[in-house]
């Protein structure tokens, strides 16, 4: 049987005004249905053990949580090895229910970017307003960096939690590196 491993085998950078890091075996299940629908609201809340997040919205804690995706899509976060576990119990609970939960996990790479340039090194990267009053903790966007859909939530002050495709993560975090490189500070925020 094969190791998982991640896209960039957990790889990080600090030379420069920000540091990236590459989050490893992070666990993701897309569920698809009514988010109004009281069952799949507790079947995404149990298993992430996080309170459901308001539209354009991201409710973490550590590997766990929820991020609001579209009006009728969650991205659920969980630790790597509990993902098929966690899909069987979603599985379970919304039987008969019109829904989809599916494991993405290989297929995307998380990012981490922090230091107390981080707003400024992803503002250089995507055309989404990043100013402190409007851009705050727990905000959630999926936008394009760049030239690749990608999306992102404020995780803690000077934080930011980065999503993308496996297949763009070298490329994403290379545009982090070259957006973060020492010299390049804009100081706008």
């Amino acid at each position: 049987m094969s190791k998982a491993v991640s896209a960039l085998n957990g790889a990080t950078w600090s030379d420069g005004i920000a540091t990236i890091s590459e989050v490893t075996l992070q666990g993701m299940i897309t569920l698809r249905g009514d988010l109004s629908d009281p069952a799949i609201r507790s079947a995404a809340t149990g298993v992430a053990a996080v309170d459901m997040p308001d539209q354009g919205q991201a409710q973490c804690t550590d590997d766990r949580g929820l991020c609001w995706m579209s009006p009728d899509e969650l991205l659920v976060l969980c630790p790597y090895d509990e993902v098929a576990a966690n899909i069987e119990k979603m599985q379970t609970a919304l039987k008969g229910i019109h829904s989809l939960c599916f494991n993405v996990s290989d297929a995307r790479a998380v990012f981490d970017l922090s230091g107390p340039n981080a707003r400024d090194v992803l503002a250089k990267l995507v055309p989404v307003d990043l100013a402190p009053e409007r851009f705050t903790k727990g905000m959630f966007r999926r936008t394009r960096m760049a030239q690749v859909p990608a999306a992102f939530w404020l995780h803690d002050t000077d934080h930011f939690r980065i999503i993308c495709f496996r297949s763009q993560a070298q490329y994403v975090y290379d545009l982090l590196k070259t957006a973060s490189a020492c010299g390049s500070t804009v100081s706008y925020f």
